[in-house]
């Protein structure tokens, strides 16, 4: 072949390498987004705000940066409690936070957060994902104009923050505490007054005594949180949060409005940040704890006795709130039917 027509072929391939290369981009172009996230924890805490700010980046890298969900620091655009009325009403976009948060509105949705008693986070997701509670959290989510997506998930928590030491459950009867979900429920029960508060309002509550006592998280968390500056007992195990699992919640017309390939995008970020969430907060616990010990916390754990004591009293809240409130029965009934099948891979599959 002579120079032209080897000038020629390799023209032609050139043209035809461009041509297959706009094709290309134009056939994976993702529609441009901007919405505005706020976080119910700020962006410097510990797996819980990390993990929110670094979804804003994993979207835009997925999307080529054609899709921005703009993270805000918690309270920017709304009080942090309010986040559900202000994503149903398209005040903001997204919310990232936890279904617990709407516990005022329907109290069964701890179950998607955490059960107190409850599973890890692979049984606890399993119920969601193939055991019937998403079903159930899809349709009350839709039904109230709002969309959501499990979005984290972290390992057991601490069961509380304490300013001295206690030597049975008993003695805490009487105390303000800051407690989350249906924990609080069953602490309630035992004469510990509870309320909710928002993580960045516990420290300033728990320094001014508006609270005596507080839980919040797992220990890397609590330790950003500074909770040991005030309270040097903390106790142990989690009972009321086994794990915990995050949410993304949308306004719905707005997720409806995204094309497959954004929907996409953000479900597959969610996945990708549940797989992250999980393993950091497993990772970063035992170092957290040498820090607290040398700040002069005591890990403490409740009896045996104690444990069953909390136990029966959840038991005594699933009978009394599944009674007066149709969804928390169904839910309930949900969860309990799945835990009952799984209880055979459990047994043998698992060392304890």
């Amino acid at each position: 072949m002579g120079f032209k027509g080897l000038l020629k072929l390799t023209t032609a391939a050139a043209v035809s390498v461009t041509l297959v290369a706009g094709v290309s981009t134009s056939a994976f172009a993702v529609d441009k987004l901007k919405w505005k996230m706020q976080s119910a924890f700020g962006s410097k805490l510990s797996i819980i705000g990390e993990v929110a700010k670094r979804y804003e980046d994993i979207v835009k890298d997925m999307s080529g940066g054609a899709m921005k969900i703009k993270f805000f620091e918690p309270g920017a655009l709304v009080p942090t409690l309010q986040g559900w009325d202000a994503v149903k009403a398209g005040s903001i976009d997204a919310m990232w936070g936890t279904a617990g948060y709407h516990v005022g509105k329907f109290p069964a949705l701890s179950f998607f957060t955490a059960v107190p008693f409850g599973p890890r986070a692979g049984e606890l997701l399993a119920w969601m994902n193939y055991g019937g509670g998403d079903q159930i959290y899809d349709r009350l989510y839709h039904e109230n104009g709002v969309h959501g997506l499990h979005c984290a998930a972290i390992a057991p928590e601490t069961s509380g923050w304490f300013r001295k030491k206690y030597n049975s459950i008993e003695e805490l009867k009487g105390l303000k505490m800051r407690f989350f979900g249906l924990g609080a429920v069953v602490m309630t029960k035992l004469g510990v007054s509870t309320q909710l508060l928002a993580g960045a309002d516990i420290y300033p509550a728990l320094e001014r005594g508006v609270i005596d006592a507080t839980e919040f998280s797992m220990p890397s968390i609590d330790y950003d949180l500074g909770f040991y500056q005030i309270a040097k007992f903390n106790y142990f195990p989690g009972w009321h949060q086994q794990s915990s699992i995050g949410e993304l919640l949308m306004n719905k017309k707005g997720w409806d409005g995204l094309s497959k390939q954004q929907q996409a995008i953000v479900k597959v970020a969610c996945g990708d940040s549940i797989n992250w969430s999980f393993v950091r907060s497993e990772a970063l616990q035992f170092e957290a704890m040498n820090k607290l010990k040398a700040k002069g916390v005591t890990s403490v754990r409740w009896s045996d006795g104690d444990l069953a004591k909390l136990s029966k009293a959840w038991d005594e809240v699933v009978r009394e709130e599944s009674a007066k409130d149709p969804l928390f029965k169904e839910v309930a009934e949900s969860y309990t039917a799945f835990r009952a099948k799984y209880k055979i891979w459990k047994d043998h599959g698992y060392l304890d």
